[in-house]
């Protein structure tokens, strides 16, 4: 069983979910349809993946209802600033099908670009507009969060950031803490498969008789991170769900904490992505 998770302003989100980075708009329909068959009812997507027409027609032949699903999108760097964030909204909205989305996050702060305290102002407009439900940030350096917090005295209700256990975030997740921001993970079991190899999550998932991806999901899903892992493989796509059903015990989740390194990062680095 996935639980919620409460957001600061009230709504809330379902805990595990399915990503679409990668997957092709015209195979990202039978994706999203096999995700929501398969139990999921949360759905990342962003404008710089060019899948939200695939996504959205996924989620219209879908046998559950639109109101069941929390549906993600982001804003791209591009299309940062503030009109230019109102106009891109309504770009995905018309892509996507749908008259609003869950939740919208600014994708990345860029602080190069100067624009994302005038975009966080245009998301907390389009949330007073109904057009999104919820708002939040992604990969954002500490100062730059700080910043919009302080800035508009509206605290992003969730950070999507690189997290697994070879990069664990401690330090941001503190932060988090302090402002009540729920905690979200892209990447979440890494990339290219090296951590599901390694020795410990092996271990532990052999003494529970389940996958190594289902250990590390299970690992985010006892600490109260938001974890939205992506495949395209329908056994895998079950599989990955199915971690909702893991249970770790304290040696496991501390064994696991363990792994986390220096240099563990695997993506770019938020505070000057060369994007």
């Amino acid at each position: 069983m996935v639980k919620n998770i409460t957001f600061n302003d009230g709504n809330s989100i379902p805990q595990l979910g399915y990503g679409v980075w990668q997957i092709e708009d015209n195979g990202a329909a039978d994706a999203v349809g096999t995700a929501l068959e398969t139990g999921y009812r949360h759905i990342d997507t962003a404008s710089i993946y060019g899948n939200e027409v695939g996504v959205g027609r996924g989620i219209a032949t879908s046998s559950v209802p639109r109101e069941d699903i929390f549906l993600t999108t982001k804003l791209w760097n591009s299309d940062q600033g503030f009109e230019k964030a109102i106009s891109a909204l309504d770009a995905s909205l018309e892509r996507l099908g749908t008259d609003y989305v869950d939740l919208y996050l600014i994708h990345w702060a860029k602080p190069q670009q100067g624009t994302y305290l005038e975009s966080w102002r245009a998301l907390i407009e389009l949330k007073k507009q109904g057009k999104v439900r919820s708002i939040g940030v992604s990969n954002f350096p500490q100062a730059q969060l700080r910043e919009i917090i302080a800035d508009t005295g509206v605290t992003p209700a969730i950070h999507q950031i690189e997290l697994h256990p070879y990069f664990s975030q401690e330090d941001m997740r503190a932060v988090h803490s302090e402002f009540g921001i729920v905690t979200e993970a892209w990447s979440p079991l890494g990339q290219g498969g090296e951590l599901l190899k390694d020795p410990v999550i092996v271990e532990i998932a052999g003494k529970h008789g389940v996958s190594p991806a289902q250990v590390v999901l299970a690992w985010h899903l006892a600490k109260g991170i938001v974890a939205i892992p992506k495949s395209v493989t329908p056994a895998r796509i079950a599989e990955n769900f199915a971690a909702a059903n893991v249970t770790l015990d304290t040696a496991d989740i501390a064994a696991i904490d363990g792994l986390t390194r220096a240099d563990g990062r695997i993506g770019p680095d938020p505070q000057n992505p060369e994007f």
